[in-house]
């Protein structure tokens, strides 16, 4: 059978200063410190900040699934529409949301993943069709 080694802690078990010398030393929440960056204010602040620097100001996380969506204007649409010859073009948008800056002086068909509410409103005032794909 495998003899686990026992922690280093172990030692220290029924001793009243845990390698810390006089038990005056040992005394106060300034022993402890922190729990992991949590004393970052006082003596852990140097070491993050030469050490740890990707650490700062990082909050919350990044879902892994998270879709980034690439932003298009009707001002770009328009000019997009402009090079096409048909009467009532069709624009697919892959991976693009519609915003309403600017506008649109004709019918236009636009597949994109999503739509502002003016973005819709101002497409269909034109004659247009936004559709959610």
């Amino acid at each position: 059978m495998v003899v686990r080694k026992q922690k280093r802690a172990r030692k220290y078990l029924g001793s009243r200063r845990w390698g810390v010398g006089n038990i005056k030393n040992a005394r106060g929440a300034g022993d402890r410190g922190g729990v992991g960056r949590a004393g970052a204010r006082k003596h852990k602040f140097t070491r993050m900040v030469t050490k740890e620097r990707e650490l700062m100001r990082k909050h919350g996380f990044t879902p892994w699934k998270s879709k980034k969506v690439d932003c298009v204007s009707l001002r770009q649409i328009e000019q997009m529409a402009k090079n096409l010859p048909e009467e009532k073009p069709t624009i697919v948008l892959k991976n693009c949301k519609v915003l309403s800056n600017g506008i649109i002086t004709r019918p236009i068909t636009v597949k994109a993943t999503g739509f502002s509410k003016t973005a819709m409103k101002k497409i269909r005032d034109a004659g247009g069709e936004p559709i959610v794909a």
